[in-house]
């Protein structure tokens, strides 16, 4: 079985590292500190704070699962692979609403770095679909739910 590649720019990739380091190294003697404590209560068969820390750890050791896996598929984008001639992973892209006048500057991203409410969109998501490997000043077409959006790429830079 093939395990997906994960693309990430140097800034997620430090991101997840982060994020593993910390569950590894505090977050799971915390949890083990909380099932301690719980055990300290007595009878663990009807212990809601145990329960509630073992489901925590569970959580825990499955993120960091999660995580080792993703990194050790991880394809990294540097800032000299990114190409400001068209839109790439890593490129961050300003866009117009040609209906509605309106400018929007995103970063493309791998899925697994992708934040919507940071203005980083995935390059399988159907704006990043659409703009990817375009140059500026092209016109592009997004599918959404609502309809069809057209946006210009006004400007593509690192």
């Amino acid at each position: 079985m093939n395990d997906k590649q994960i693309i990430l720019t140097q800034e997620g990739l430090r991101k997840l590292e982060d994020e593993l380091e910390n569950l590894k190294s505090v977050k799971r003697r915390e949890v083990a500190e909380r099932i301690k404590v719980a055990i300290g209560y007595g009878d663990i068969s009807e212990n809601s704070e145990y329960e509630d820390a073992k489901n925590e750890q569970a959580f825990i050791e499955g993120r960091v699962l999660t995580l080792e896996k993703m990194l050790r598929n991880a394809r990294i984008i540097n800032n000299d692979d990114i190409d400001i001639d068209i839109v790439s992973i890593g490129s961050i892209v300003t866009v117009e609403d040609m209906e509605f006048g309106d400018t929007m500057e995103y970063s493309i991203v791998g899925t697994a770095e992708a934040d919507p409410l940071q203005n980083k969109i995935s390059n399988e998501s159907p704006v990043g679909k659409a703009i990817l490997g375009k140059k500026q000043g092209t016109i592009v077409e997004v599918n959404v739910p609502v309809g069809i959006i057209q946006y210009k790429i006004l400007d593509i830079k690192k």
